[in-house]
Order: C-alpha cells, then structure tokens, then sequence
C-alpha cells in the first residue's frame, strides 16, 4: 500500500515503531531501529529517540470565558443535557469545564490534556451542540473529526454516537480496514458528522465519495501522533478543503514542535487550555523500572501474565506479539494479540473479549497506545521498553484512568538501563526501581505476578444466546410478502377513513 494509506493500517509507522519488522528474541525484536545499525544483545541497544520540545503556546487575543463547574452551566440543548444525565455523567473534568463555554461559542481552541482526561467529551458535546437542527446533503458532512488509528476511531464514535443520537445527527466512521464502499453509502445518504482517520478519508474523496467544502467545524485529536506517524501531508491536505471561516479545535495529550504547524496555520486567535502538563505524571499512577536478566524475563513475563485481573503488555513488534501470545496460550493464561497485522473485524472482537474479560491479557503493539479505553484496567507492562517518552506516557495511559489508580511496569535488560533512565527523564517520572527473579514476593508483591496453571487454553468467540420465543409465538409462521402488503393496504384505508 502507498504511503498515502499507511495510516489505515495503523500498525506500520516510521522504522522501530508499533509494527516494525519481524524477527527477535522470545519476547522482544532485535530487529535494527535505523539504517546501518544493528541492536546489541535484547534488542535494546539503541540511543533515545531525539527529545523535541513543546513549542511556546499561542498568546490569546480576545480573553476566554471563564471555565465552569457545571454541565447545566452551559449553554446546550435540552437533548445532550439529559443525555448527559442517563449516561451518569454529572459534573464536567477540568478540561471539559475549561474548554466548552468557548468551543460552545465558535472559538478555535487549543487544548491539552494527559490521555484519559475527558477530551473527546470536551470537543465532542461541542462540535455536536453546534451542529444541532442542521441536515448534511449527500456526500457533504458538516463537522469533522480527524484521528490517527482505526481503534482512537471507534473510541470517538463509541463515546459520542449517544449524543449525536439524541440530536438525530447522523455520524460516519471511515478507517480502512472495512468496507469502502459501505463507508460511501453512509456518505452518500448523508452524514453531520465523520469520524476519520486521514487516508481512508482522502480515498473517498479522490473517488468522489466525500466532500469537505461544507465543512464547519474541523477537530484534530492526536495530531502529534499523526504528524509522528508521517501523515502530516495528507492532515494539511484536508484541512485545506474545509471551509476557511469554520471551527478549528486541536485537542492532544502533548505539544511538540511536530503539531506547531498546524497551530500557526490553521488556528485562528485560539483559546488555549494546558490542563496537565504535557509530561506530568498522574497522581493514581505507579512506576516501577523492574531490572530483570535476559534468561529470566522469559519466565518473569509469563508469571506476570498469569495474575489475577487483566493486564496489557507492550511489544515492539507483530512477531514478538505473536511468539508471547502463543506461548501464554499454552502456558494457561487466557491472551490474545493486538496488532497491525490483523484485520479490522479481529482487532474489534479481540477488545470486545478483553474490555468483557473474556480475555485477561492483551498482548500489543503500540496501536494499542492511544484510543484503547478500559474500565478497571490496573496494570500495563513495557515487556519491550519503548523508545520514546511520549510512548510510555501514552501506553501508561491506558490505566489510571479518569481518577482511578494503576500501575506501569516496565521490564528492563542490563543494557538498557542508562537509556531508560534517559527516557523517565524526559517523560518527568520517577519510578520505583526494583532487581526482581521469577518466582519472587518482590516480584508478586509489584505485580501480582503467580505461576500459570500449565493447562493450554484456546480462545473462543463468546457464545451469544438467542432469545427463547414465547409458546404463544411458536408455530405461527411469518406471513407471506403478498399478505404483508395486502394487511398494509388495508391499515392504509383503515387510518385514512
């Protein structure tokens, strides 16, 4: 696939991201990390990633609303207030009281806040309230939000399709991995609001499928991953076609210089709201560096696995995802593999499993980084540290979540312990740094770590059990087309006389 698509499949960034290629230890790659260079022993052998720093913040012109400490505080339909309440959700987070009385009033705004923090919320009831009691025409959505992955996607659709139900505002989802051609007929029968990631986006529009000049509110949701992943061209290339006089809201967990770009281009005197900072660590959240030896991580992964309670484990690569998963399976540990190599309908049912429990352990690349939210989820393990700080912000981010405390475990070689300390520094954290073994209190104590049962298990699709028909249904069979539409004549004159 061209580079215009990448995107889409989500799982193949720049070299030594998520899915870069195959090859490695038992549980890690020792694949090389850049032209001409080879990993030393472990696969961890590399310098840092550069540290970019976060660009000064625009100077607001025009001063901003002040925040407010209440949803009814603020000037919304009816609709998404009592939606608001039949979904439990009765008193905004600090960046949704922040942001909202000046999204809800047509201000650009640049907002950040660390993952977890109630953004997609914060410009969600916004671009929705907005784009109340309006009607797309055919191919012409009205509000769009831009996203990196197909699973931060579905995250934004799943959190906003209530509200937008309430409204009876018509939302599409387009990412690659499903069918294009269903994506153009939602397009085509009309749709207020899409959800997108780029690529995917740009091929319904080179096939006529989409248009972007009625466009009046424009979100960006993790732009700094998507100017990561190289899909800054094709975000400046749709931003281009959206109305000129529209909304601009940016909304990201960090502001590196990658995203200045779009700040100065596309934001008008924007409100800006820094409610965490960028690097800061949450108050819920435990870090421990746990510094094992390379012919024990084999067994002190898999004890970890084998805890009580569900847990997602980092890996840089398919193959690597692929050889641990296998290996849990047979050890007795209920896990299941998350990564680009997959297709679109086998990554939604493997997070379907783990969010119902059905699967413990959740074994990923980092296309499960961002955009992957699970209730009661209290411990991530960095089996393969990652190679940059924004990374482990946003792998730690899949726990500790909206108030709730968790931990993050990264497991540690010999040789790779000076660059990890580089990496907790640039990322502001200070971790519990522990020696364990396999087999140890220390390392059941951290982790809850237990030996598996041994017995191989197999996933399978949960069985769904089919409503029981009534005995007063059963027998009577369904009547014919025919009889359908003679019935229907007749309620017809019957309604009319």
């Amino acid at each position: 696939m061209n580079r215009t698509r990448m995107n889409d499949r989500s799982a193949r960034p720049r070299t030594g991201g998520a899915d870069a290629g195959k090859g490695g230890s038992r549980f890690g790659s020792q694949a090389p990390r850049r032209s001409g260079g080879s990993a030393r022993s472990g696969g961890y052998g590399r310098r840092p990633a550069a540290v970019q720093g976060e660009f000064a913040l625009p100077k607001t012109i025009t001063p901003s609303l002040p925040a407010v400490e209440g949803f009814a505080d603020l000037d919304m339909p009816e609709q998404l207030l009592a939606e608001l309440g039949r979904q439990g959700v009765t008193v905004p987070f600090p960046i949704q009281g922040a942001t909202l009385p000046n999204s809800l009033a047509g201000r650009d705004v640049l907002g950040r806040g660390r993952t977890g923090s109630g953004k997609t919320l914060a410009f969600g009831l916004a671009l929705l309230a907005r784009t109340a009691g309006k009607r797309a025409d055919s191919k012409q959505p009205l509000a769009l939000v831009l996203v990196p992955t197909r699973e931060l996607a579905q995250q934004v659709t799943d959190a906003l399709t209530p509200y937008a139900r309430s409204l009876k505002l018509r939302l599409a989802t387009v990412v690659g991995g499903m069918s294009i051609g269903r994506q153009a007929g939602a397009l085509r029968s009309g749709a207020e609001v899409v959800v997108a990631t780029p690529g995917r986006l740009k091929d319904l529009i080179d096939r006529g499928d989409c248009r972007l000049d009625q466009v009046d509110i424009t979100v960006l949701d993790e732009a700094d991953q998507m100017a990561d992943m190289g899909f800054m061209p094709q975000v400046t290339g749709l931003l281009d076609q959206v109305r000129t006089d529209g909304q601009r809201m940016l909304f990201s967990a960090t502001l590196d210089r990658n995203v200045d770009l779009l700040v100065r281009r596309y934001l008008t005197d924007p409100v800006v709201h820094s409610v965490d900072p960028s690097a800061g660590a949450v108050t819920t959240m435990e870090h421990h560096v746990l510094h094992v030896h390379g012919a024990d991580k084999h067994a002190a992964t898999t004890e970890i696995a084998a805890r009580d309670g569900r847990v997602i484990m980092f890996l840089d690569t398919k193959h690597a995802v692929d050889q641990l998963t296998k290996h849990l399976l047979q050890s007795g540990v209920r896990a299941a593999a998350l990564h680009g190599g997959k297709s679109q309908p086998q990554r939604t049912r493997t997070l379907a499993q783990f969010k119902t429990g059905h699967v413990s352990v959740l074994v990923a690349t980092n296309v499960a980084a961002r955009g992957i939210h699970v209730d009661n989820l209290d411990l991530v393990v960095n089996v393969d540290p990652p190679t940059d700080h924004k990374d482990y912000l946003h792998r730690g981010g899949r726990t500790a979540r909206a108030g709730e405390s968790g931990s993050v475990v990264t497991l540690v070689l010999p040789n790779q312990r000076r660059e990890m300390s580089r990496l907790m520094m640039a990322a502001g954290i200070t971790p519990t740094i522990t020696q364990v073994r396999s087999g140890e209190a220390e390392l059941s104590r951290i982790t809850g770590a237990q030996a598996p049962s041994g017995v191989p298990v197999v996933i399978t699709a949960p069985v769904v059990e089919r409503p029981k028909r009534s005995a007063s249904s059963r027998g009577r069979r369904r009547p014919s087309s025919a009889t359908r539409r003679a019935s229907a004549h007749r309620s017809g004159i019957s309604a009319a006389a």
